[in-house]
C-alpha cells in the first residue's frame, strides 16, 4: 500500500513519462479506496463484503486531441506501456481547441483550512463492531410493530485516499472517511400492499452517526404511517415538502444552470443571470468549507480552487457552474463544473411547525420516478406523502403527481424550514410552497 509521498511520487512520473512519449500535457489522479458493508436480515448476517481498488487515472492532451484512461495495474513497466499506448490512441481522434488544462490562476489560492473529512480513528474500527450497529438497528426496529413483515438493517464504511498531479502545476491531496447506517422496513396493510419506507445517515466521523436504536425505529415509523394510503381527489393544495426529499425538486434548477447546459442550448436558465427566478424565500448557497460536509473540499474535480458562493439570493440568480471545459466554449469565467454542499438560508420553523398552517394541504414525503426537462423547465414527479386537513395529519397519499414547471414553481414557495438534513450535501430544510397542482382521483 502506497502512502501520500508515494502516491506523489508515482503521479508525478506518470505524467513526465506521459509528456515524454507526446504528450503536450497530462493529468495524473492516483485513488485508494476501501469499502465494507454489512447488511442484518431476520437476525442474520445477509451480507458482509470488503472491497479495496487502487487506481491511476490519466487525461492526456495530445496536439489538440483528449482522451482519458484508467488502470488498476501500478506496476512501473506495465504502466510505461499503458501510458505510451493510451498516447499513440489518442492520437486518432479528432481535434478540439477547447481541449485543454485550466489555467494556474484557477489553482493558485487553495483554502488551506482543515475540513475534518478524516475520521482519524478508522483503522482501528473492527469488524465485529460494524456487524454490532448494524444488529443493534435491526433489534430496535423489530419490537416495534407487529405488522413489521420484514427490516434489513445495514451499516458501510468507506476510506479514500486520492492525489492529483497534473503538468500544470496543480497538485493536490484528499483523504477522507464516510459512514453510513439505516435500516428499510416493509410492514402489512391487510390486501392493499406492502408498504415500505427507510432512514439512512451518513456522516463524515462514527461518533457523530445518530443513536443506531432511533434509526430503527425512525424507519418503523415511518413506514407504518404509508399504511391506509390512497389517491384522493386531485386539486390545488398547499404543500410542505420534507426536507430529506426537499433535494428532487431544486436539482431540477441545477442541470440548466451548468455551462454544459447553457452551451447546448438545452437550459431554461439561459440568460436569466440576474434575473429573479424564484421567490424572495430562496437564498441558495454553495459552501465547499462546511466542517464534516459529505460535499466539502478545497478544490473540484479539475484542479479549481473552491470558492463559497450565494448560486441564488432572494431568488436572484447569481451564477452558473461553469467547467473548464464548456467555460471556454462560451468565453465565461470559470467557477466550477459540480455542485459542493448545498445550504438554503433557513426559517425559524420545522416541518411540524409548517404542517400546522396547512388548511387543506399534502405533506410531500418522497418522489416516485418522474422527470424534469432541462430545456423548459417542465417537470412531473409521482408523490408520496400524508393529507393535512386544518393543521393535522389525517392519512396517507400515493399514486398523486405534482407537475408544472420550475420557474412557477420556485415563485410558489413562501417557507423555508429551520430543519436542514445534514446527512447529504445537498442540506436543504424542509419547504413549504402554496396552491401546487397535484392530480390523483
Amino acid at each position: 500500500m502506497m502512502d501520500r509521498a508515494q502516491r506523489k511520487e508515482l503521479a508525478s512520473w506518470a505524467v513526465g513519462y506521459a509528456r515524454k512519449v507526446g504528450a503536450d500535457a497530462a493529468a495524473a489522479t492516483i485513488e485508494r479506496a476501501r469499502e465494507i458493508e454489512v447488511a442484518v436480515r431476520a437476525r442474520k448476517i445477509e451480507k458482509l463484503t470488503e472491497a479495496t481498488r487502487s487506481s491511476l487515472s490519466l487525461n492526456l492532451y495530445v496536439k489538440g486531441k483528449f482522451s482519458g484512461h484508467t488502470t488498476s495495474n501500478l506496476n512501473r513497466p506495465a504502466l510505461e506501456k499503458f501510458i505510451a499506448e493510451a498516447v499513440a490512441m489518442t492520437g486518432y481522434l479528432s481535434e478540439d481547441p477547447f481541449r485543454m488544462l485550466p489555467e494556474e490562476k484557477y489553482f493558485r489560492e487553495i483554502n488551506p483550512a482543515d475540513l475534518q473529512l478524516l475520521d482519524t480513528a478508522y483503522a482501528g474500527i473492527e469488524t465485529a463492531r460494524r456487524v454490532k450497529i448494524a444488529r443493534e438497528i435491526e433489534e430496535a426496529a423489530l419490537p416495534m410493530s407487529e405488522q413489521i413483515i420484514s427490516v434489513t438493517a445495514s451499516y458501510s464504511d468507506a476510506h479514500t485516499e486520492r492525489t492529483d498531479v497534473y503538468s500544470n502545476g496543480f497538485m493536490g491531496e484528499r483523504e477522507s472517511t464516510a459512514f453510513s447506517t439505516g435500516a428499510d422496513v416493509t410492514v402489512k396493510d391487510g390486501e392493499k400492499g406492502r408498504p415500505e419506507d427507510w432512514m439512512y445517515t451518513t456522516v463524515r466521523l462514527l461518533n457523530d452517526a445518530p443513536a443506531t436504536a432511533e434509526i430503527g425505529k425512525q424507519a418503523v415509523r415511518r413506514a407504518l404511517r404509508k399504511i391506509g394510503q390512497k389517491k384522493i381527489q386531485s386539486g390545488v393544495y398547499d404543500v410542505v415538502v420534507e426536507n430529506r426529499s426537499a433535494a428532487r425538486l431544486l436539482s431540477g434548477l441545477y442541470g440548466p444552470m451548468t455551462a454544459r447546459a447553457l452551451q447546448q442550448k438545452r437550459s431554461f436558465l439561459e440568460g436569466k443571470l440576474g434575473t429573479k427566478i424564484a421567490s424572495e424565500a430562496l437564498t441558495v448557497t454553495d459552501d465547499p468549507f462546511v466542517p464534516k460536509g459529505l460535499g466539502s473540499r478545497r478544490f473540484d474535480s479539475e484542479g479549481l480552487a473552491a470558492q463559497k458562493r450565494v448560486v441564488i439570493e432572494k431568488g436572484v440568480l447569481k451564477h452558473y457552474y461553469v467547467d473548464n471545459y464548456y467555460g471556454r466554449k462560451l468565453g465565461m469565467e470559470l467557477t466550477s463544473g459540480s455542485p459542493s454542499n448545498i445550504v438554503l438560508a433557513g426559517g425559524t420553523r420545522s416541518a411540524e411547525e409548517m404542517i400546522r398552517d396547512l388548511k387543506r394541504g399534502i405533506l410531500i414525503t418522497s418522489f416516485i420516478g418522474g422527470n424534469s426537462n432541462s430545456t423548459t423547465g417542465d417537470y412531473s414527479f409521482g408523490i408520496v406523502g400524508q393529507q393535512v386537513e386544518n393543521g393535522q395529519i389525517v392519512g396517507a397519499v400515493n399514486e398523486m403527481n405534482l407537475s408544472g414547471n420550475l420557474g412557477t414553481l420556485w415563485n410558489q414557495l413562501v417557507e423555508v424550514g429551520s430543519d436542514p438534513w445534514i446527512y447529504s450535501s445537498w442540506r436543504l430544510p424542509s419547504l413549504r410552497f402554496a396552491g401546487l397542482e397535484l392530480s390523483g382521483a
